[in-house]
């Protein structure tokens, strides 16, 4: 069947924290948000379907995973990356943040040092810093359009300080870069040589535009993968996400990490919904990624056309767009001030991934074409020239 993701659906009043808390946030009244990473379509309609029918039973009590649930979650894994995981091997959380979290607490200790590569997305830092965990940042190369690692850079830090743990975003957000095999392999190559332990944030795995993203553990069976279906069906608000562990004594340190916590039972209506996700949603997703296309090609021309002073990052990956604005000249402060104010668009300040973020701005096209549009007029009556 084909599905409709031009409808428009009114969000307002639902407590979204995209749309609801634009008062809180300081932000003004009239401003379209395009900021936090949820899109404006809702879940296919086949899970809606499961959704309702665990809903109409009536009771939601703590809910275990069995046989079907597992096969749902590893079969869309190794059809889709050819990445086969055994049920033993999942461990459950009610998402990627709080396994990050987790993770640092259960492989590091107290000062012990921590890289990423910047800029990045935020919660890293935050999980970081929070754990009081050294940070290390590895920034990223912005060369002709397109962002690389510094592996020379990545070496020396790592070795400089000791580093334990090494949080990678693959796909990247904000940047948009699917890596290569290649460049996995080389960052495997140094975190084995130093003996780091690699987690892989791989949220954004079902987003890739004419690439092939590798997971991690196809190069590194120690590696810890996160996955969740949040991002790729609009599932965020029922909390559920699927860590892949191989190495046995990995998996054990972050499960009693976990139990530390007090944490247990994941949210009733999520396990369905993901379950339903994996099993039903896969022509779906090939169509959204086809409407997605789409929509970073209007962003494309458009900018170039109207706004050739702002560059559109390629993106590789994900459906946030990282915009250089660095050619208006314009202070972050001030870019800030008239996208949000004149312009009235929410998009996310690039600085909020890091200093390495100066001059940009990040921008959420999940949502039907004609916000989009809408929102590239009002960009277009700031900054045409």
């Amino acid at each position: 069947m084909r599905y409709d993701f031009d409808k428009i659906i009114n969000r307002y009043g639902t407590n979204s924290l995209k749309y609801d808390f634009a008062d809180e946030r300081g932000k003004p009244d009239g401003i379209l948000p395009l900021w936090v990473a949820d899109m404006d379509f809702p879940a296919p309609p086949e899970v809606l379907a499961d959704i309702q029918k665990a809903a109409e039973h009536g009771i939601f009590g703590y809910t275990e995973t069995k046989e079907g649930y597992d096969n749902a979650v590893c079969g869309w894994f190794r059809k889709r990356f050819g990445y086969d995981v055994i049920p033993s091997e999942i461990v459950k959380t009610p998402g990627i943040v709080f396994a990050l979290a987790q993770m640092i607490r259960a492989y590091t200790k107290p000062s012990d040092s921590v890289i990423i590569q910047t800029p990045v997305y935020y919660p890293f830092y935050d999980v970081i810093r929070d754990n009081d965990r050294n940070l290390v940042t590895n920034p990223l190369v912005c060369k002709d359009g397109k962002y690389f690692m510094d592996f020379d850079d990545f070496e020396r830090k790592v070795a400089a300080h000791n580093v334990k743990l090494f949080i990678l975003c693959s796909p990247h957000n904000p940047v948009g870069r699917v890596w290569t095999r290649n460049e996995l392999e080389t960052l495997n190559e140094i975190c084995k040589k130093h003996g780091i332990i690699i987690v892989s944030d791989e949220i954004w795995c079902d987003f890739v535009y004419s690439h092939t993203h590798t997971i991690f553990g196809h190069i590194n069976e120690n590696a810890v993968i996160c996955t969740a279906p949040s991002k790729t069906f609009n599932l965020a608000g029922l909390q559920v996400s699927n860590i892949f562990i191989k190495n046995p004594e990995l998996r054990r340190k972050l499960k009693l990490s976990i139990r530390q916590s007090g944490y247990s039972q994941l949210n009733t209506l999520g396990l369905a919904a993901c379950k339903s996700a994996y099993l039903h949603g896969g022509e779906w997703v090939e169509q959204l990624n086809e409407y997605l296309a789409g929509n970073i090609a209007l962003v494309r021309e458009f900018l170039q056309n109207h706004i050739p002073k702002i560059k559109l990052i390629e993106p590789e990956g994900t459906y946030l767009l990282w915009l250089d604005c660095r050619e208006l000249g314009l202070p972050q402060s001030e870019l800030d001030n008239l996208i949000t104010n004149k312009a009235k668009l929410w998009l996310s300040n690039g600085t909020t991934f890091g200093a390495d973020g100066e001059g940009f701005m990040r921008i959420n096209i999940a949502c039907p074409r004609a916000t989009l549009k809408t929102a590239l007029k009002r960009l277009m009556k700031i900054f045409e020239h």
